[in-house]
């Protein structure tokens, strides 16, 4: 492993915060604004924090906020005595070298880290002047996904100290109507209901959050260093059973589809469950619990079978049954029977769920395939590529395969690529009290199919992001984008195929015309969208491509990451600084990355001269890609008391600690 940078939380997240939160005498924030803007689902959000160096001498001030992980972030500037520095989007390899010089300077380096669920940590700090201002400027963008028939957009509010200016503003502006909007997250409560304003009009919408002084330090999820808490904005657009909402502008498209008022499809499914060793204790017990509560919700036209497996395959019945009142109360007691032992085939259990689903052929159904597991295949067949070759010609394109993969042990990348590769998607289940919750959210996503084989056409339509689904599910969306030929808007032509239960449906045009909407969308919003869209998605293809058509897809990602300013995996954040003061490179994690990473933390800190105590406590690593491992090793100490040279192993690699973890760590 090459050199680290290492960001350590002990004894979890609020109190690492406490060690860094900033001493009012030094300096204070005397404005903090959220502004976020929506319009046909993209959300654009500029966070503005404005602080000052209250002092006699030059202090470091932090800029510390958390921002959604399906964001990428477009724009950070800092505004400083009358100079504007500005955050520069480059490749990894140009930004690594600024970041490698910026380590072997005993310089912590910026990051965007993994921190939660839902949301990632922006970082970065200046030095600023006595009694001088600085005000950040940090943008993102995100596209919001519908998922249960709603959209949220989240926010979250940690300025770390009480604000006497503090505000958030959401505008929202959709072309179809807005049915409902909704306030809800930690910090809609009874003690901050004055504080937040909701207006609804047609198409628009307004959202005011402006607590005082008194209500941020005395609410739920407030305190001395103010709040600390969500604020999600839920809402969603008004239907109809046509072709859904298109809007055009400069040249480019989005087309939302979601159509309503369909017959939900009868589906065929299988739940294959994991019980190996590792999924003993709460993993197992919370999977027992959501499987019973999901076969409670099994319609009486659906088929569904239910295995489980360890090193072997273990059968509630070895052929899909109708889903009646005798059978789901046979099948959750063998749910409540499920005990965790032995090792972990999952090719075996995988390819056994395939046969069923294709020994049972349904005309008008849909078929979906759900493996839950925590672990690596440990037994059987191992190797990645040839389970995901088995697992594809199986399943041949017929039917979804979802990975759910519980924990931070589990290969999720190889999850990952398995449900890509079979029209799925892989997702992480969180070890919290509510994991059974979030299997049970899951389940209810893919619960009712509407269509299936969805195909969507754009005639006079060019540059396309993806425009085929196997299924379309109640409560989602298909969202479409792409240019439109010479910009000319007559020739323009949508249509959706899709089948419904045994019938094939179509969606056009073919009464109405699109038109452009002039006025209603700002100049080179739906090019952004386009361009969001398709880096999403090069992103989950190069993940299934190997060799040169890899390097191609990533070039492709690159350019357009870097045209558009968007902080990926593939790209980071070069943050310019006045002069003297430390550069900073912000990289996007993957996901999981940083947990991942822990796993070896208890070890790395007994090699320090470290006590292994902290090995059982909470930890977030960032550990960008080194071309290559140093052939000296050393510890860079930021503040703090460092180990005894002789207690560093050898095969430690290089480590610089951030100012923050070493507070945290040897204080």
């Amino acid at each position: 492993m090459g050199r680290a940078v290492v960001q350590l939380t002990l004894f979890g997240l609020l109190l690492a915060l406490a060690a860094s939160q900033p001493n009012k005498d030094d300096w204070d924030i005397y404005s903090f604004h959220i502004n976020s803007t929506v319009i046909g689902r993209y959300a654009t959000t500029v966070i503005t924090s404005r602080v000052a160096n209250r002092i006699e001498e030059s202090k470091e001030i932090e800029f510390h906020v958390q921002i959604p992980k399906n964001a990428f972030i477009s724009k950070f500037r800092m505004f400083i005595d009358g100079q504007v520095y500005d955050g520069v989007v480059k490749t990894k390899e140009q930004a690594q070298q600024q970041y490698t010089q910026a380590v072997s300077r005993g310089e912590s380096a910026g990051i965007v880290s993994s921190v939660g669920r839902t949301m990632e940590e922006f970082k970065t700090s200046v030095t600023v002047a006595a009694h001088k201002k600085v005000t950040f400027e940090l943008t993102y963008e995100e596209l919001l996904k519908r998922t249960r028939g709603k959209y949220e957009l989240q926010i979250h509010t940690r300025p770390m100290q009480p604000v006497k200016d503090f505000k958030v503003d959401v505008y929202i502006y959709e072309k179809a109507g807005i049915s409902f909007i909704d306030v809800k997250g930690g910090l809609s409560t009874k003690a901050l209901a004055n504080a937040i304003t909701k207006t609804h009009a047609d198409n628009k919408a307004w959202v005011y959050f402006y607590p005082t002084v008194d209500q941020q330090k005395t609410c739920d999820s407030c305190g001395e260093q103010g709040m600390n808490g969500d604020l999600v904005i839920v809402y969603d657009v008004n239907r109809d059973t046509g072709l859904g909402d298109i809007k055009t502008s400069d040249g480019y498209f989005v087309h939302h589809f979601a159509p309503s008022s369909l017959p939900r499809i009868p589906k065929n499914i299988v739940f294959i469950i994991d019980q190996s060793g590792s999924m003993s204790g709460r993993k197992m017990e919370q999977t027992r619990i959501a499987l019973v509560h999901i076969l409670n919700d099994l319609a009486g036209d659906d088929f569904f079978g239910v295995i489980s497996f360890d090193s072997q395959i273990f059968h509630w019945k070895r052929e899909l049954v109708q889903a009646t009142s005798v059978n789901l109360e046979e099948a959750k007691e063998f749910a409540r029977n499920i005990m965790e032992r032995g090792a972990t085939d999952i090719n075996a259990a995988v390819l056994e769920g395939a046969r069923m689903l294709n020994a049972h052929p349904r005309e008008g159904s849909a078929s979906i395939l759900i493996l839950l597991t925590d672990g690596d295949p440990t037994s059987g067949v191992t190797n990645f590529e040839i389970i995901q070759s088995n697992v594809r010609r199986a399943i041949a394109g017929k039917f979804p395969l979802y990975c759910l993969g519980f924990g931070f042990d589990v290969k999720f990348e190889f999850l990952e690529k398995m449900s890509l590769e079979n029209n799925g998607v892989a997702r992480r289940i969180y070890e919290d009290s509510d994991a059974d919750v979030q299997l049970k959210g899951f389940y209810e996503e893919v619960a009712t199919p509407l269509l299936t084989d969805v195909t969507m056409i754009y005639l006079g339509g060019t540059n396309l992001t993806q425009t085929n689904f196997s299924q379309y599910y109640n409560g989602s969306e298909i969202v479409v984008a792409g240019e439109i030929m010479d910009n000319d808007i007559e020739t323009f032509s949508p249509q959706v195929v899709a089948i419904s239960s045994s019938r094939t449906l179509t969606f056009s045009t073919t009464n109405t015309s699109v038109e452009p909407s002039t006025g209603s969308v700002a100049v080179g919003l739906l090019q952004r969208v386009w361009a969001y869209l398709t880096v999403k998605q090069l992103l989950e293809k190069e993940l299934l491509l190997s060799g040169a058509e890899k390097e191609k897809v990533k070039k492709e990602v690159l350019e357009k990451s870097l045209k558009y300013s968007f902080v990926t995996p593939l790209t980071s954040m070069v943050v310019t600084k006045p002069e003297g003061e430390k550069t900073q490179v912000l990289h996007k994690p993957k996901e999981g990355e940083a947990q991942q990473l822990y796993r070896g933390f208890g070890r790395l800190n007994y090699a320090m001269g470290g006590s292994s105590q902290f090995s059982g406590h909470s930890a977030r690593v960032l550990v960008p890609s080194y071309a290559s491992t140093p052939t000296h090793h050393k510890v860079t100490r930021v503040i703090g008391a460092a180990p005894p040279p002789s207690r560093v192993s050898h095969q430690t690699p290089s480590i610089l600690f951030t100012r923050f973890a070493h507070q945290t760590l040897f204080s």
